[in-house]
């Protein structure tokens, strides 16, 4: 599942892969999946795209945003993002193919769920892609300890920290996946009440979220996501389905 550390790792990679090449053919829900999700009818993706050039790839919570001329393309949840170079072999299955001038490639595919969205600029109306627009970065200077208290309300205080760090979008591109690593660096239980917290606790939970974030980048992704290239990510995940015995 794409959480924030990996948004910001395919975004730069897709960067270096794409950018400034020209799209020659798109080819949308090849493969059938109940799951996957488009903007309006996917077999109009190939009149929206071709013949424009890629921009620079950014990052959003967990959203990759793509400009393409006047056209975004849209990347969240569980798409699995592949670049292939020319005359490299292609998956057969997958739920979106963007083939370049230079014979490359860029695949989505779909495993459980998640969004492959081409749309002219402005016009996708998706609450939680325009709340990760608007809000800080926890990888930012701005999300400090000013900004972090600020989750901290009479309406949170009855919250667990689960609920509170990865529910409501307060930090959009937070799940399970990288919380569970930020509050075991945090020696925090996912249950404990907001309310119990201390000011001294506040301090060590914003530190142990920036540092977390931060090594997940670094590393390239956690180890239980895959890259661009097909390789998995180079922090290796204190809890998660790689650390079950």
């Amino acid at each position: 599942m794409i959480e924030l550390p990996e948004a910001v790792v395919l975004a730069k990679q897709i960067g270096k892969a794409v950018t400034g090449k020209r799209i020659k053919k798109v080819t949308a829900a090849r493969s059938p999946h109940k799951f996957a999700w488009y903007y309006g009818d996917p077999k109009e993706y190939h009149g929206l795209l071709v013949g424009k050039a890629i921009g620079t790839s950014v990052s959003y919570g967990g959203f990759i945003e793509i400009p393409v001329s006047d056209a975004i393309l849209l990347f969240a949840d569980g798409v699995t993002l592949r670049y292939f170079a020319a005359k490299e072999a292609l998956p057969e299955r997958h739920q979106l193919w963007i083939e370049f001038e230079d014979g490359s490639s860029l695949i989505g595919s779909v495993r459980m769920y998640g969004g492959l969205w081409a749309f002219p600029t402005g016009t996708f109306d998706n609450k939680y892609y325009w709340i990760a627009k608007e809000k800080i970065s926890p990888l930012s200077k701005a999300f400090n300890g000013t900004y972090f208290n600020s989750l901290f309300n009479e309406k949170t205080s009855t919250l667990s920290l689960k609920a509170l760090l990865a529910t409501e979008q307060r930090i959009p591109g937070f799940g399970n996946g990288v919380l569970q690593d930020i509050l075991f660096n945090a020696k925090m239980h996912p249950k404990k009440k907001v309310k119990a917290l201390s000011n001294n606790d506040k301090e060590e939970l914003l530190d142990s979220l920036k540092l977390t974030l931060t090594k997940m980048v670094d590393g390239g992704g956690r180890d239980t996501e895959i890259d661009l290239n097909g390789r998995p990510g180079g922090y290796k995940t204190v809890l998660s389905r790689n650390t079950v015995n």
